[in-house]
């Protein structure tokens, strides 16, 4: 009842401090498996959607005082897909994974939405782990290894000398903790996308593969805020 009073809350026109606190609370509840069973439903999934500008094609992030909303409902739904079957099931008929799609494209060469590329890489992480409709569709509808691909170059700052050589800067100071999370993330996400990428058979994923391996190599030669984050990179 209390997961639902809280969506129905989110589900009106509220102040910004009010629909995060709600979220942050649905974001602790959301932990346990047995909440979630009266409250996973179409409805309520998409009031988060809505929350995290996933059902907006072409708005643009503009609104930096909405950030906090966008990460929190985003964070909501990461743990609610994870830990419900339910929601997994939902989240194909909804099209969760263009949507995050779109709204990663949204994210690039944008200041400020690191931690909403952060836990959209996430959630399409999740998704394509457990999802193998998923993971063809983002690999042959949605250029998911472009664009995560591009998601991983940009959170590693690469900077090319060449067309697939990474320059190398030995002097460079570590990554951010935000970039090296992001970094993980889009890897963890390539990974599953890629798994079944044993046959390459355009010349256009040869040239993505070989981009992805330049950019791969990078990312061994650089290090994270911590000795265990660098670990986690690598």
């Amino acid at each position: 009842k209390l997961c639902e009073g809280i969506l129905n809350i989110l589900e009106k026109d509220t102040k910004t401090s009010c629909q995060v606190a709600c979220l942050e609370a649905l974001r602790i509840l959301s932990r346990d498996k047995k909440v979630l069973v009266p409250v996973t439903t179409k409805r309520n999934m998409q009031i988060l959607m809505r929350l995290a500008k996933l059902d907006t094609v072409e708005d643009p992030l503009e609104r930096v005082s909405e950030f906090p909303v966008i990460v929190e409902a985003l964070k909501c739904l990461c743990n609610i897909i994870f830990n419900s079957s339910v929601a997994q099931k939902l989240s194909l008929e909804l099209n969760l994974a263009a949507m995050l799609c779109n709204l990663l494209q949204k994210c690039k060469d944008q200041q400020a939405v690191g931690d909403i590329k952060c836990f959209d890489l996430r959630l399409l992480f999740l998704l394509s782990l457990l999802h193998t409709d998923i993971r063809s569709q983002l690999r042959q509808e949605l250029q998911g290894v472009q664009l995560l691909t591009q998601a991983l170059e940009s959170s590693l700052s690469v900077r090319w000398t060449e067309e697939y050589k990474a320059a190398e800067d030995r002097d460079r100071p570590p990554l951010s903790l935000q970039e090296t999370d992001c970094a993980i993330e889009a890897l963890k996400a390539l990974f599953n996308v890629t798994l079944d990428s044993w046959n390459v058979h355009s010349e256009n994923e040869s040239h993505q593969f070989r981009y992805m391996a330049a950019i791969l190599r990078h990312c061994l030669l650089t290090t994270g805020p911590t000795e265990d984050k660098t670990e986690e990179l690598h």
